[in-house]
């Protein structure tokens, strides 16, 4: 049996619950939003009394399929309304205090305790989220693999130079836990990029991704998964969601991308025989508020998230939080599900690792893969 491989996909600055799965039927909804409101003759339905935004089709077709869930009103106790702070906690699945170490970069590194797989994750952005971040858990960053590589506008004097890095990495090793640290780490980087450097050459697709940054992110995220080198976590992020003003505008044109660009993928894995050990997981730090502002709308709380892929039992998971007056929290939806329980099942469901290292708890799974 394959080894099972996860696509985190990051939606950051926080995208709108209320017009991304659409309670469009509820009074509450269309009360609270007179001016940044998707009107129901634009909703895609999903059943439930509930709607895809407009643009969200292809994941549509995807959720025909029984291919996506629907995790409704996740969230944490306490919830911060600072991006920073919101997704910071996300990351670090700690939120009552500062995180040191990163949920996926624990996983990494009881996946590979010995630390010897240099391209066990890999980012699709020039910043590595904190998410990926433990104590010697190996992680590449990559923004563009076509030209992914060191020295690589160096031509014929390349060898040489990685040579000598190689030279100077190697003989400070045994010198102290810091230079020891450094050392590992420089060879770690150097020995990533060569495996790295391969994948391209062994893609093969008739997929045509967009020209958006997340679809060729994606299409990263492809190729290295196709060419077997042994990844089991690939990051991906879009955005900025903060939209407080041109807010259906702005979700829309970001919406469009990810949801391509998620297909596009899934297609891709398809071809190439992989979809059964491919995990999609999208989230977002928090949810906006219920009113909106008159052009858009502010930071709020309870957000939704979803699971995509074959292993996925598709379906609505947990409630969608109530939008009556009583039931907000200083304006905002109540989250209903700790965004740990989903950790939990991905951590020992998919990954087949510990949770509890994560999580420091207990967190009730909710059965979204088959």
């Amino acid at each position: 049996m394959a080894e099972k491989k996860i696509v985190v996909v990051q939606l950051s600055g926080g995208n709108d619950y209320l017009n991304c799965i659409i309670p469009y039927n509820d009074p509450q909804y269309v009360d609270n939003r007179p001016n940044v409101r998707i009107t129901e003759d634009r909703v895609i339905p999903i059943g439930d009394g509930l709607g895809m935004n407009p643009v969200m089709g292809p994941i549509k077709d995807l959720w025909d399929q029984g291919n996506v869930a629907i995790i409704h009103g996740v969230g944490y106790p306490e919830p911060s309304r600072s991006h920073f702070r919101s997704m910071d906690i996300w990351h670090t699945a700690e939120p009552t205090k500062v995180g040191n170490e990163g949920w996926l970069g624990n996983a990494i590194n009881q996946m590979y305790p010995k630390h010897d797989n240099v391209v066990a994750a890999v980012n699709f952005s020039a910043a590595l989220p904190r998410a990926l971040v433990a104590q010697r858990a190996p992680v590449a960053s990559v923004t563009d693999l076509d030209t992914y590589g060191l020295m690589n506008h160096m031509g014929e004097q390349r060898n040489d130079a990685l040579q000598a890095f190689k030279d100077m990495y190697a003989q400070a090793i045994g010198s102290g836990p810091v230079m020891d640290y450094l050392s590992q780490t420089g060879l770690d980087a150097l020995r990533g990029a060569e495996i790295l450097g391969t994948v391209t050459g062994q893609y093969s697709s008739d997929v045509e991704y967009a020209s958006n940054s997340f679809a060729k992110a994606m299409k990263g995220a492809a190729q290295v998964l196709q060419a077997d080198i042994g990844t089991r976590i690939c990051y991906t992020q879009h955005g900025s969601f903060d939209a407080h003003t041109n807010g259906i505008a702005l979700q829309e044109g970001l919406l469009t991308d990810v949801c391509g660009g998620i297909y596009d993928f899934y297609e891709d894995m398809k071809q190439a025989n992989k979809g059964d050990d491919v995990l999609m997981f999208v989230f977002t730090e928090f949810g906006r508020r219920v009113k909106d502002n008159g052009n858009g709308t502010d930071h709020g709380s309870g957000g939704v998230a979803f699971m995509i892929g074959d292993a996925v039992e598709g379906g609505h998971y947990s409630e969608y939080p109530s939008l009556n007056p009583a039931d907000l929290i200083e304006g905002d939806l109540a989250f209903n599900l700790d965004f740990r329980s989903l950790y939990t099942e991905i951590l020992e469901d998919w990954l087949e690792i510990e949770a509890k290292p994560v999580t420091k708890g207990t967190y009730e799974k909710l059965g979204f893969l088959k």
